[in-house]
């Protein structure tokens, strides 16, 4: 992809766009595009900042139908005069100017968010340097843009939660979802042997070669899943050894018949509820098994495990610069930053209703 950037500073300021809401509920309904105008010279600390490319993901989804644990706070702000807030968690930008005490940052700098809540779905924005992570321009444009909610989310289940050493089995429902792709991928680097759950479909044996080219040791079917004679192809798989990690983005029966699989002291962690059914884990597991149930949230870390997002991201970052974890694929929906309201919110929202289809990503230049 390439990139070219917008010069739409004028004397004294930048015409931003950015999409916000004042109110709960569904995307198509309660976002809508404002403009207003950002200084083109900072102050201080104070960053200027132009969007590269932003994502849209489930949880940007939720934030703003209000049935998310972490949301911007709504306040009146960009010439409003009712409460708003702006979508979106994730994105890239490219700094346009740096204030007088910017020490870390110049002028071309690639960055991410060192925090949640930014609201990234805009063309530009001012910002303070604390509130940065520079990025090196060493993979794509798209990883950066995307790498600190799914991969980095798969890296840390790989690791937080059971010491996994070359050679061990995990498990994972969701297995060609973004994470449950970077998982396998990770795992495959970190020397993991992997089981990926996925829908059977009309293509399956192109998806199972797909995932197995990206790392996957075996891929199975819900209905493999659930089959009890199945359970004995799956230890001739792992020759006896234990399953000691189960990763549960559905929940259900899918996550059920998962968990049956774990081995003596294995461990599920819950990181989604696609299916949008409970977690259910039989009585028998825990008193025999003495299996552990775990939730994951990678926004928690942030705050709960210091430092976690800045060294999660290293990490992820060293194995895209080494190609042990690729692109994904990813829907490019393009606008100019000197786009108008209308035509950065009808690309908004052509992401949002393609949502479903495949990872949507708004590319600004």
């Amino acid at each position: 992809m390439s990139r070219s950037f917008s010069s739409s500073a004028v004397a004294n300021s930048i015409r931003a766009k950015v999409m916000l809401y004042s109110q709960y509920g569904q995307p198509d309904q309660v976002l809508r595009c404002v403009s207003h105008e950002l200084p083109s010279s900072p102050k201080g600390k104070e960053v200027l900042l132009q969007t590269i490319a932003c994502p849209i993901n489930p949880s940007d989804i939720n934030q703003i139908q209000g049935v998310y644990p972490s949301r911007p706070e709504l306040k009146v702000q960009y010439g409003q005069s009712e409460p708003v807030a702006v979508g979106g968690n994730e994105g890239l930008f490219k700094v346009l100017a740096v204030g007088d005490q910017v020490s870390g940052l110049k002028e071309g700098d690639w960055v991410i968010p060192s925090n949640v809540n930014f609201g990234t779905w805009r063309s530009h924005v001012l910002s303070e340097e604390s509130a940065l992570m520079k990025m090196e321009k060493t993979i794509s444009a798209n990883q950066a843009a995307t790498i600190a909610v799914n991969p980095s989310s798969a890296y840390q289940m790989l690791t937080l939660f059971e010491e996994l050493k070359p050679g061990d089995w995990f498990i994972q429902n969701g297995g060609n979802s973004q994470v449950g792709r970077s998982a396998i991928q990770i795992g495959k680097k970190l020397g993991l042997n992997s089981i990926s759950i996925v829908r059977n479909r009309d293509n399956l044996k192109e998806l199972v070669d797909e995932l197995t080219a990206l790392g996957a040791t075996k891929v199975i079917t819900e209905e493999e899943n659930a089959s009890k004679e199945f359970g004995k192809t799956i230890a001739e798989w792992t020759n006896g050894k234990p399953i000691k990690l189960a990763l549960n983005c559905v929940g259900g029966d899918n996550c059920t018949n998962m968990v049956r699989k774990l081995g003596q002291d294995g461990t599920l962690v819950t990181y989604g509820g696609m299916s949008m059914k409970p977690v259910t884990i039989p009585t028998t597991l825990f008193i025999f098994k003495n299996i552990t149930a775990k939730g994951f949230w990678v926004s928690a870390n942030i705050k709960r495990i210091p430092g976690s997002r800045e060294n999660t991201i290293k990490a992820v970052q060293k194995m895209m610069e080494d190609g042990d974890l690729v692109d994904v694929k990813m829907y490019e929906n393009p606008v100019s930053a000197d786009a108008s309201e209308e035509e950065v919110y009808q690309a908004f929202q052509k992401a949002l209703a393609n949502s479903n289809k495949g990872k949507q990503l708004v590319v600004f230049s």
